[in-house]
């Protein structure tokens, strides 16, 4: 089986606008959420998210291009194009042929849908933009990333809720590992952070009013986010034949599905993806040294996911450390594995775990190695994802150092 390596990364967030300010504020454990600028909250529950600040569309594209791009398709762009420079890479000729695009969204063009609903009911305009409908699809972030980059190979979304960038980083590596493409450009994009979609996660009683503090025994809920990440993955000897240098090694996916409920998880459902991971990668659980955890802050998610780190690792999970980056870069939907993976590489290249942020007094039912508040420089070879979505779509990545990366 081939063996497939990250060779270029890129990120846009509310830790950053590229990957050396998102490590850095990663690992100093400096939370990007703050209260929400983008509309006006007042009336609002929930007044806090994890927005991408300083953030000027019209530096970044000609008007032209803002005609035809929403926001969360902006994100995959700018994300997309630092990953490709990263890597040294242009796609011309076979190379643009062998290359796949596969990144993943939740809710894809929410500004562009809002605005348009906005217009349509409130102001009774008799028209819409008419780019409207290429804005707001899902599969906007991959068209313009091909289009951008001049990739000419396979280029498809997935959409899972939370799960969607691990199922896009996931079904990159399948495909390199076929045989169907060399190289992939993947991961996800979010842009969620209006006024409607607000007041829909509101509904559901799952938002943490302050902040984000998984794991602890007062954590209130989730705080949504917004970003992308994508990685440049590639054949083993495809990146050495071209003198690439090698950020780690994509060694294990494993997803499953909860077949359970809608909103509440499933601690086998969770340890299946998790196992399944392993025996892909043709590892014991003893093997992995940190969990990136879904570790969400709500008072269902913590819990069930410790638990199911139990049931995978036994007497191994006292000696892991666990995670949550969410407390930091908050929850952006379809672009948290993505990013999560970045925090994953960044900490097996650092030899560093990043913290869980925020955290106060410990929850006697979630009762593992969480990393509190400081970074935690510490050896480790191998590293866990774990990406939990709504409706039970499970998604797990298994990452390795390479060589002295």
């Amino acid at each position: 089986m081939k063996r497939v390596v990250v060779t270029g990364m890129g990120c846009i967030s509310a830790l950053g606008h590229n990957v050396t300010d998102f490590s850095r504020k990663l690992m100093m454990g400096e939370s990007g959420i703050a209260p929400i600028t983008l509309f006006d909250t007042d009336g609002f529950q929930v007044r806090v998210a994890a927005e991408v600040r300083d953030y000027e569309e019209t530096d970044l594209f000609t008007e032209k291009q803002l005609n035809k791009l929403d926001r969360f398709a902006q994100f995959a762009l700018l994300a997309s194009r630092e990953a490709a420079a990263h890597a040294g890479l242009e796609f011309t000729g076979p190379t643009a042929e062998r290359t796949a695009v596969v990144h993943g969204t939740g809710v894809g063009g929410q500004t562009t849908q809002e605005t348009g609903y906005h217009r349509l009911y409130d102001m009774k305009v008799k028209r819409l933009h008419p780019f409207t409908v290429p804005k707001l699809i899902p599969s906007a972030s991959a068209s313009w990333i091909s289009m951008d980059l001049g990739i000419t190979g396979p280029a498809f979304v997935t959409s899972s809720a939370c799960s969607s960038a691990g199922h896009a980083i996931g079904m990159a590596l399948m495909m390199i590992r076929s045989g169907i493409s060399d190289i992939a450009v993947t991961g996800g994009s979010e842009a969620c952070i209006t006024f409607g979609t607000i007041k829909a996660w509101e509904s559901l009683r799952v938002m943490a009013k302050d902040t984000c503090r998984p794991f602890s025994l007062n954590r209130s809920g989730l705080v949504i986010g917004e970003g992308a990440g994508t990685l440049i993955l590639e054949t083993l000897d495809h990146a050495q034949s071209r003198g690439a240098h090698i950020f780690a090694e994509v060694i294990g996916f494993g997803m499953s599905s909860d077949a359970y409920d809608m909103l509440q998880p499933s601690a086998d459902g969770a340890a299946r993806a998790m196992q399944a991971a392993l025996d892909d990668a043709g590892l014991a659980p003893d093997s992995v040294d940190y969990i990136n955890a879904h570790g969400t802050g709500t008072p269902q998610n913590d819990p069930t996911e410790t638990k199911a780190i139990r049931t995978v690792y036994g007497q191994h999970a006292d000696r892991l450390a666990v995670s949550s980056t969410k407390s930091m870069h908050g929850h952006p939907l379809g672009a948290s594995a993505a990013l999560e993976a970045i925090a994953v590489i960044t900490a097996l290249r650092e030899q560093t775990a990043p913290p869980t942020a925020n955290f106060l007094d410990p929850d006697p039912q979630c009762d593992l190695d969480y990393v509190p508040n400081k970074a935690r420089p510490m050896p480790m070879t191998v590293a866990m994802s774990n990406s939990f979505a709504f409706g039970g779509l499970n998604t797990v990545l298994l990452f390795r150092r390479f060589g002295g990366a």
